[in-house]
């Protein structure tokens, strides 16, 4: 009887199995039909990048312009990520002691990078090009529709290889003339100072260079405290960016004209070339002006040891009068909270000045570019993501903290009847520069500044409109400019009794030097030449700092003939010979440019 049972339970539980497949297949079959319906059974949650691309790859981005190393963070690698499934790893020479030996160091291995992001003028592309380290895109231009509409400026930069192909891809392309400002609102080297110290001290009359420092004396006695209670000087000076030469003398030269290439520094205008050391050079002057600044009190005594990102804090805090550029201290300091307060940054007038500014680049700008490795990580996707990023969503995401491009449409800004206007999240950080305000969505590192792209690429120039016409740069748009009118810009230009915007100003007062915006194809320099260089460049560099920081003024031009013959015995000579003769080439085709427009 025990077995029967058995027997009957045997067959139940094996007709049970028989009907859980049965059910399996039916549901199985459902599911298919309604997937082929184009109603998914199970919803597919994957991103646009994961789709494309199954494997998630990190890439090694060599940067010459990135100011943070390290993996990408935040909303843009958020974007990255979503749309090709990869992440950033930032390669930034500029955070290194020895930038070039890190350069040097990894093109000796083969692999730069699987991106390349640098200049390829003075030999870089040619070296890059020979040794194999960089892919011709030639063969892809045409299938990537961003990439195709800048094929011409694609293929003219890449002559710097010395050969035809599409090698590297310009940044800040214009389609306006090469001889007009490509800034809009103030010049890119100019006098930047506390307005509001300016005005409590009585405006006091700058003729020259030299008259600032009694001016910036007394703006620093008013000052007293940053806004934390930390000492403030009216100089914070670093050098985490000096190349040839002290990055920031070779800043205040160009308030006369002086564009700084090497040892050489050139006037547009004038056609003036000087080198570095000769007597009574811009730059000399530049570090004599630099060291009786430091033996007034004016000059930050953590300077010496300080980079960018510790000057741009203190600049946000209050603890500095003077910048350098428009982008540090206006977009640092200039926050709502300091605006309601009547304080400020504004551009300064120096009677005989002649602020250097950059001309619009047509082709775009060679100091610059883009680049992607030969042995790159998965080729098409890197070339779909610098195709991304000359799109108008690419080109609106690279903009800075606070800054230049207007950011993801949606996030900062919204298309309207009435023109583009700032989301109240775009206001927040953009008008009352809240750059720490947290994305929403973005759980790891949501803080607007941290998540912005650390590229330091401008894709395009400031000036230029997507399809629809509306400017990628949001201080041009009306919304902005009206809520951004302040008691500053208006006593600014009360006392200039003018209505314009600074650089309309200073180019109608006969301040401004314009760098028409073309580019030249520069001798490859002799390596013996270049060793003879990058000995000089340490010595320039160390020196420089030295003297502005002597202890008084027969310190000061010890150090100074210390330098001139040290840097001779090293080859000095030699080099800015080679130099020159670039340069001469350089400025003739800087006057061809000037005279289409005379003639026009």
């Amino acid at each position: 009887m025990s077995r029967m049972k058995k027997q009957k339970k045997n067959h139940c539980a094996h007709g049970m199995q028989q009907r859980i497949v049965s059910m399996i297949l039916v549901c199985n079959m459902a599911a298919y039909t309604l997937t082929g319906c184009g109603l998914p059974f199970v919803q597919d949650t994957r991103t646009e990048g994961e789709k494309k691309y199954p494997e998630m790859i990190t890439i090694d981005v060599f940067d010459s312009y990135a100011n943070v190393k390290g993996l990408q963070r935040g909303w843009f690698a958020q974007t990255v990520k979503d749309k090709f499934n990869m992440q950033l790893n930032i390669i930034a020479p500029n955070q290194e002691d020895n930038g070039r030996a890190t350069y040097e160091t990894m093109r000796a291995s083969g692999k730069l990078g699987d991106l390349i992001i640098s200049n390829v003028d003075e030999g870089v592309l040619q070296e890059l090009v020979r040794e194999g380290q960089v892919l011709d895109m030639t063969p892809y231009l045409d299938t990537h529709p961003n990439l195709k509409k800048y094929k011409e400026e694609i293929e003219n930069v890449s002559l710097f290889s010395g050969t035809e192909g599409a090698f590297a891809v310009p940044s800040e392309i214009s389609s306006l003339p090469a001889t007009d400002p490509s800034e809009f609102k103030e010049p890119t080297n100019a006098p930047f100072i506390r307005w509001d110290l300016y005005k409590e001290v009585g405006y006091p009359a700058v003729d020259t260079l030299e008259d600032l420092i009694p001016v910036l004396s007394d703006m620093q006695n008013k000052a007293k405290v940053s806004d934390s209670g930390n000492p403030v000087y009216a100089f914070s000076l670093f050098r985490d960016w000096d190349a040839g030469a002290m990055q920031n003398a070779g800043a205040l030269a160009a308030l006369y004209g002086y564009d700084t290439e090497g040892f050489l520094m050139l006037n547009p205008d004038t056609g003036d070339i000087q080198d570095l050391l000769q007597k009574d050079s811009m730059y000399l002057r530049a570090l004599d002006f630099l060291f009786e600044a430091n033996q007034a009190g004016l000059v930050d005594p953590e300077s010496k040891t300080q980079r960018y990102d510790t000057v741009a804090s203190k600049m946000k805090d209050g603890a500095v009068l003077y910048s350098f550029w428009p982008w540090m201290g206006e977009s640092l300091y200039n926050s709502d909270d300091h605006l309601n307060e009547e304080k400020g940054f504004a551009t300064l007038q120096i009677k005989d000045a002649s602020y250097l500014c950059w001309g619009n680049t047509p082709g775009g700008k060679p100091s610059c570019c883009i680049m992607i490795g030969k042995d790159a990580k998965d080729k098409d996707r890197l070339l779909d993501f610098v195709d991304w990023l000359y799109s108008p969503e690419g080109i609106e995401c690279c903009g800075s903290p606070t800054g230049n491009y207007r950011g993801p449409k949606g996030l900062t800004w919204e298309d309207t009847e009435e023109g583009p206007k700032l989301t109240e999240f775009g206001e927040d950080v953009f008008v009352m520069m809240n750059t720490e305000r947290e994305v929403e969505g973005i759980e790891v590192n949501p803080r607007w500044d941290i998540g912005t792209s650390a590229l330091n690429y401008k894709p395009l120039a400031l000036h230029e409109v997507d399809d629809r016409g509306i400017p990628y740069c949001y201080q041009l748009w009306q919304d902005y400019i009206d809520k951004t009118r302040t008691s500053v810009t208006e006593d600014w230009m009360k006392h200039y009794n003018t209505n314009q915007q600074s650089i309309a100003y200073l180019l109608q007062q006969g301040n401004l030097t314009v760098m028409p915006g073309v580019y030249w194809v520069s001798e490859q320099m002799p390596e013996f030449l270049k060793t003879m260089e990058e000995q000089c460049r340490q010595a320039l560099v160390d020196y420089s700092w030295s003297m502005v920081f002597a202890a008084d003024r027969k310190e000061y031009e010890r150090l100074k003939g210390e330098m001139t013959d040290i840097l001779i015995r090293l080859g000095y000579r030699e080099v800015i010979e080679f130099e020159r003769q670039q340069e001469l080439k350089r400025l003739s085709l800087l006057q061809e440019a000037a005279e289409v427009r005379y003639d026009s």
